[in-house]
């Protein structure tokens, strides 16, 4: 693994070195990739929005986090959206963002009810622990696997950032006076969520990141074809120790043994699984 710098909580897009940016180690389809995460991170306000329905009449200090949460999760898109507008002067992120939040509309988002769609705030949370899972591992991915020192330098920040989120979202979970779930629901909801990763977020992400508005009549969007896209380009990024550590947190967060004999067996699985997708999809004939 490479070096790993340790960033502080709270740090702001002037406190990155922008000045190190090094074009001839900006491999395209790193390019591409950052330019969808770009996307996904930059959307938090509706997460926001829906979650503090969810929790509608908690303390405020719970509010806050929330509200935090979000706010470091647009920084996270606004440092991913520059670097790839320095990568590539022919992407907006404004633009790009604008076709994507016009269109990526899931029902949660514009229902006005204070409902989980987990079923309860311990569903949510541990699928949030899911989610922070997935993105502290993929963003160390990024760190470990780019030579571009700028980007290894964001994708440091936001990693730390993500295993604090991750934190922040246990502990809420923890901290939640319903009575707890059985183990049997729990790995159901964090199975739901990581199956979540096929739907209409990261494939219309990557359309609306790599394919030009004016380009879009010649490819239109289909959800499996950039799904497929989204999938080869992920397992260029991700290491075997990367998806064990996304395992054990989320073993962590439904009450299982993080370093126990099913966690590791899981991991060895969802690696397995993830190369063989990973190889199919590479495989495929993508959009030119």
């Amino acid at each position: 693994m490479t070096d790993a710098a340790i960033y502080r909580q709270g740090w702001t897009l002037d406190e990155v070195q922008w000045s190190t940016f090094d074009r001839s180690k900006a491999e395209p389809w790193m390019i591409a990739a950052i330019k969808s995460a770009a996307l996904v991170e930059l959307n938090a306000p509706d997460y926001v929005a829906y979650l503090k329905r969810v929790f509608a009449g908690a303390d405020a200090s719970t509010i806050s986090a929330i509200e935090q949460w979000g706010g470091e999760e647009s920084q996270h898109g606004r440092a991913l959206g520059r670097w790839a507008e320095l990568a590539d002067p022919s992407f907006s992120l404004d633009a790009a963002f604008e076709r994507f939040h016009a269109n990526y509309k899931p029902p949660h988002f514009a229902a006005s009810g204070g409902d989980s769609i987990r079923g309860s705030r311990r569903g949510e949370m541990i699928s949030r622990c899911v989610v922070e899972s997935g993105t502290s591992s993929y963003y160390s991915a990024i760190r470990d696997a780019t030579e571009e020192p700028l980007l290894k330098e964001i994708a440091g920040r936001i990693a730390a950032d993500e295993f604090r989120h991750y934190k922040l979202f246990y502990e809420t979970l923890e901290a939640q006076n319903e009575p707890d779930l059985p183990f049997w629901k729990k790995a159901f909801v964090a199975l739901r969520r990581i199956a979540e990763t096929d739907d209409d977020e990261l494939s219309y992400a990557c359309y609306c990141a790599n394919v030009a508005a004016a380009d879009t009549d010649k490819h239109p969007y289909d959800r499996v074809v950039y799904a497929r896209v989204q999938a080869a380009t992920t397992m260029r990024i991700y290491r075997r120790n990367h998806v064990q550590r996304l395992v054990q947190m989320v073993a962590k967060a439904i009450g299982a043994a993080p370093h126990g004999a099913v966690t590791r067996l899981a991991g060895s699985l969802m690696w397995r699984v993830l190369r063989l997708r990973g190889r199919w999809a590479s495989s495929r004939a993508l959009p030119a």
